[in-house]
């Protein structure tokens, strides 16, 4: 047999008589801890480069993984019994589950776009004369309301400054004469070689400067230049009706073709699935596996809270605003209510960008001026439906896994928004939990200070010790 050389070895302390013990390795040495971190940091880092700078490419795969994730259960749960036993292949369980979605994408299309149009229009038609009674009639309400309530606001009327009227002659061929009246007023005079005054048909008049040589040939020659003018100006609104055309259906062509892009890749996610998962699992060295399956439970059940459980929130939120806008009769309710549901996917921003719009309608939706109480009424539900959201749907369906301290979501979708637009603060709390994983599994593995679980098996979080 070969002897084995035992590892080096250094006393127990100074004077001490007992056993040596083997000397401990460095943290910065060639197995330490810190250089292994910084190698997976530095790998990791250059795996986040190129999904930066590809990131035009890798978007269709990032919402294709996003679907696979939100159906994996339920296509796990049509394709495998509870036992284990086979139910139904693994591709007839996606066409079902693909059937449903688009069947109740098919249903939002045909049951509310007439009324999301409706409402559309509604506001299309009804903008102006909300806006002239705001500047004629609410606006200044307000203003006296808040000179009553605040006297210090009260401002004193500046004295309307009266022109200065230059005394210069006027060149040949302008087309206006002022001249000042004994009392105050000016009067103006439109001369003839300059402008070209035509009255309209639904009153006033249309004042434009004469085109050049539309004195010479009289009449004909009007007709000619009048003629070219409105040639000219039909074929600019032919060109931009076209270009506008052409943009619509680009942008639609494209807008279906990445839509059953994602739905495909989503797919073959789909179907492959766990031998995916098994692959990637024996890339992994022996020794590391452990934690890798450790880490990949934990981004699971954050992702899960965080893709899945704010779906949930999401129609949960726009059913419960429909419910009070139609029982506070506040206008435009569907389309208010598709909004706050849609926005309720960004947090803590998403609820403040749709409470917005609710309070303004509801504030112009009285019969007689503002209806403010109908507007506090609004806001009162709103945070009702916050409230509970908070404080029972939330820990129920989200769970305490994805806790993540407000301070780090607003830094995250600030910088998502920043940096990717709406896309960025959407993904940026679902990456945003995966960090969150992955810095505190590391923490705990270099420190030693805690186990990467605690006793109930979930992952502390940033939001405190973990529940």
């Amino acid at each position: 047999m070969t002897e084995q050389t035992p590892p080096p070895t250094e006393p127990a302390g100074k004077g001490a008589s007992g056993p040596l013990r083997p000397r401990a390795r460095t943290a910065f040495g060639p197995g330490g801890w810190f250089r292994r971190l910084a190698k997976l940091w530095g790998f990791l880092g250059f795996c986040v480069l190129i999904l930066v700078l590809a990131r035009h490419v890798v978007l269709p795969f990032v919402f294709a993984l996003l679907i696979a994730y939100i159906l994996a259960p339920l296509v796990r749960r049509l394709s495998i019994k509870a036992g284990g036993d086979k139910r139904m292949p693994r591709g007839l369980a996606i066409v079902l589950c693909y059937l449903a979605l688009l069947g109740v994408l098919g249903l939002f299309f045909v049951a509310l776009m007439p009324r999301l149009s409706e409402d559309i229009s509604r506001i299309g038609s009804e903008a102006p004369a909300l806006y002239k009674k705001l500047n004629d009639q609410w606006a200044p309400q307000v203003a006296d309301w808040l000179e009553e309530r605040f006297p210090s606001l009260k401002t004193e009327p500046k004295p309307k400054e009266q022109p200065i009227v230059a005394d210069v002659p006027l060149p040949p061929g302008t087309g206006f004469v002022v001249t000042p009246l004994p009392d105050g007023r000016y009067a103006i005079q439109l001369k003839e070689e300059g402008l070209d005054v035509a009255q309209l048909p639904g009153g006033g008049y249309n004042i434009a400067p004469r085109e050049e040589g539309a004195d010479e040939g009289g009449l004909e020659e009007r007709l000619r230049v009048l003629a070219r003018k409105r040639l000219a100006g039909l074929q600019s609104e032919i060109g931009n009706v076209f270009r506008a055309g052409q943009q619509f259906v680009a942008g639609l062509v494209r807008s279906v073709f990445l839509f059953f892009l994602v739905l495909m890749i989503a797919a073959f996610i789909l179907l492959d699935i766990e031998k995916i998962h098994r692959f990637v699992r024996s890339l992994i060295p022996g020794v590391y596996r452990e934690d890798y399956d450790v880490i990949v439970g934990g981004i699971d059940r954050g992702l899960a809270g965080v893709i899945r459980g704010q779906l949930i929130i999401c129609v949960v939120n726009g059913v419960l605003t429909y419910i009070g806008l139609v029982i506070f009769s506040v206008k435009y309710s569907l389309i208010l209510a598709v909004v706050a549901a849609v926005l309720s996917l960004i947090p803590i921003f998403g609820s403040i960008l749709s409470t917005i719009p609710i309070v303004l309608a509801a504030l112009v939706s009285g019969e007689q001026g503002l209806d403010i109480m109908r507007a506090v009424i609004m806001v009162g539900w709103i945070v009702g439906i916050h409230f509970l959201e908070a404080n029972f749907l939330n820990p129920k369906i989200i769970g305490t896994a994805a806790k993540i301290h407000p301070v780090l979501v607003i830094f995250s979708l600030i910088l998502g928004e920043h940096s990717f637009g709406l896309v960025g603060a959407l993904l940026a709390v679902p990456i945003l939990s995966m960090v969150q994983v992955l810095f505190l599994f590391f923490r705990s593995k270099a420190w030693k200070s805690s186990p990467s679980l605690d006793e109930t098996g979930e992952h502390r979080t940033l939001q405190g010790e973990g529940a």
